[in-house]
């Protein structure tokens, strides 16, 4: 094997052997360092990758429990959509009409005696199918509400008062009133 550089030059008697040693130990220090640099960029690199590991994590999981939801939402619909179509009271077109409210705007569907009397006493509810509107049983409508209160239009709530409670006891409502 070869000299170093530094044994020619100190058998040449260019360099003495003190600045030779501080030479040596200045190598080995910023050798030292080097390496001591590179394993806290190294550290440094794992650390924002596990960081960037934990973000990614983090968004996948929002993502899932945001898809999650739709699909839950999804299936509700369903649920909903299945109670209306397997429930609704079937009738043919009356001639009287039920006027009602669904939001902000009165709405009208029209209906035979029976089916008025029906939703007048709060037997029969109103529940928005697409874009029109089914007739359901209250029970069923109650099923649809714990689901999606929206989707009840009208639900007649018949309480009964007690006679010695009702101040309008001794009043008469005519049954052919309609609005």
């Amino acid at each position: 094997m070869g000299i170093s550089l530094q044994d020619q030059l100190l058998k040449a008697g260019l360099v003495d052997k003190k600045k030779a040693s501080e030479v040596r130990k200045q190598k080995q220090k910023q050798a030292k360092q080097a390496r001591k640099s590179k394993a806290q960029l190294t550290d440094e690199a794992k650390q924002a990758a596990r960081e960037a590991q934990r973000a990614q994590a983090e968004r996948d999981r929002q993502l899932n429990l945001q898809r999650k939801a739709e699909a839950d939402k999804r299936a509700i619909q369903a649920q909903i959509r299945q109670l209306i179509e397997m429930n609704q009271v079937v009738m043919e077109e009356g001639d009287l009409p039920y006027s009602f409210t669904d939001g902000r705007k009165i709405k009208k569907i029209y209906v035979t005696e029976d089916v008025q009397a029906r939703l007048s006493r709060g037997q029969l509810a109103i529940a928005r199918f697409d874009d029109r509107y089914a007739v359901v049983p209250v029970a069923v409508a109650e099923k649809i509400q714990q689901r999606d209160q929206s989707t009840i239009v009208l639900l007649n709530r018949t309480e009964k008062q007690n006679a010695e409670d009702d101040p309008y006891a001794d009043f008469q409502v005519p049954d052919d009133l309609m609005w």
